[in-house]
């Protein structure tokens, strides 16, 4: 079984500028991904993919194994996940002349994994014989009963409705919030289908605390906190 990881660190940010090598907890944000694939031992290469000559050097530092050219096509703020990653296993099989069985990437913008979920994440999707596993955590918000729309009429009024009205979050289905660490295929599920919703995808449950996405200094802050109260533990 071969397995590839890719990183994928485009250049700009419009909510945080260069947030993918911004310093947190003492390293570049990208550090940790390529760290804890590493650390994971299940990859016989990890491949970081940008459209930014500094984001490589800094990939190459910390000691990404390759460092693949992104096209400008797929460098946008708007370009979906799935072709920058099929780009990047295309390229590495045609470098290495080997086909990969699993593709595992994972976001740089969720720093607070386990490598025990890295783990957790390949076994689903190997043991399972499914198409693809991805992440996510418990739902703060339930649009069954607090999450709210407004109609063309400016009526207020639930997302998702059901046939008998709910009172309390905790009778409302449970939800999950895509957390954006962990996605991982089969190559012939990541080279034919262009959603990560499939018939028979799996969700990964991740906790709050494992799960924050960075997409703003607010977020910045809550991670710089999480991970100085780990180094405080490990000490």
């Amino acid at each position: 079984m071969k397995r590839l990881c890719t990183i994928c660190a485009r250049s700009g940010s419009k909510g945080v500028s260069n947030k993918n090598i911004r310093e947190v907890g003492g390293k570049p944000l990208l550090a940790y991904s390529i760290l804890q694939a590493k650390e994971s031992n299940l990859f016989q290469a990890i491949a970081v993919s940008s459209d930014s000559t500094e984001i490589l050097d800094i990939a190459n530092r910390w000691g990404a194994d390759f460092l693949i050219t992104r096209p400008t096509s797929l460098a946008t703020d708007r370009a979906p996940k799935i072709p920058v990653v099929r780009h990047a296993l295309l390229h590495m099989e045609e470098l290495n002349e080997e086909t990969f069985d699993t593709i595992v990437d994972l976001d740089v913008t969720s720093p607070l994994r386990y490598i025990s979920d890295i783990k957790n994440v390949v076994d689903l999707l190997e043991k399972n014989l499914v198409s693809n596993v991805i992440t996510g955590t418990p739902a703060r918000r339930s649009p069954y009963f607090n999450i709210v729309e407004i109609d063309h009429r400016g009526k207020v009024q639930l997302s998702k409705s059901l046939s008998r009205p709910i009172f309390c979050r905790q009778d409302a289905p449970k939800c999950y919030d895509l957390n954006a660490s962990i996605y991982a295929w089969r190559r012939d599920a990541l080279l034919k289908q262009n959603t990560i919703y499939n018939e028979d995808t799996i969700l990964y449950i991740m906790p709050e605390e494992r799960s924050i996405d960075i997409d703003s200094e607010l977020d910045f802050e809550i991670v710089n906190l999480l991970i100085s109260k780990r180094s405080i533990k490990n000490d």
